[in-house]
């Protein structure tokens, strides 16, 4: 099975540098599916969930955005921040979600301060849609055949 290398880098470093067999992102015209000796290509990223197939293994992670780019011989995402779904903390985006719904209700007319509110919105939305998706799919796993 072929493979293409894969990197996954943010502010902090790189979040997830392997071969791969396929990715998928969110692009911002919709979900963008990377396969081996995919075209070149360049695109702005929003933020939601990658998956990275690896052999019959998928990992899934959040993304806050950022940008993808296919070359001849890797994949490379500039993502604003990238976190493995195992390692988000529910409880903490549970706390941040809540937050930015009350900057929401209390941001008045202030463009600035109701933008940055929807962006932490969105930010934590999508922290717990992926943790939510990935515990969903390890349900079903562990599931006994009927």
């Amino acid at each position: 099975m072929s493979t293409l290398k894969l990197e996954i880098v943010t502010a902090e470093g790189v979040a997830y540098s392997d071969e791969v067999n396929a990715v998928v992102a969110p692009g911002i015209e919709g979900q963008l599916g990377i396969l081996p000796h995919h075209a070149p290509l360049m695109t702005v990223l929003e933020p939601g969930q990658i998956m990275v197939r690896k052999g019959g293994e998928e990992t899934f992670m959040a993304i806050t955005g950022g940008y993808l780019e296919v070359r001849p011989d890797k994949v490379v995402i500039l993502a604003d921040a990238a976190e493995r779904a195992e390692e988000i903390d529910v409880a903490r985006a549970e706390e941040a979600r809540k937050r930015a719904e009350e900057r929401l209700k209390a941001a008045g007319g202030s463009l600035v301060d109701l933008a940055r509110a929807e962006a932490a919105l969105r930010r934590s939305m999508v922290r717990l849609r992926v943790a939510e998706s990935v515990k969903r799919r390890g349900a079903a796993r562990t599931r006994p055949q009927q």
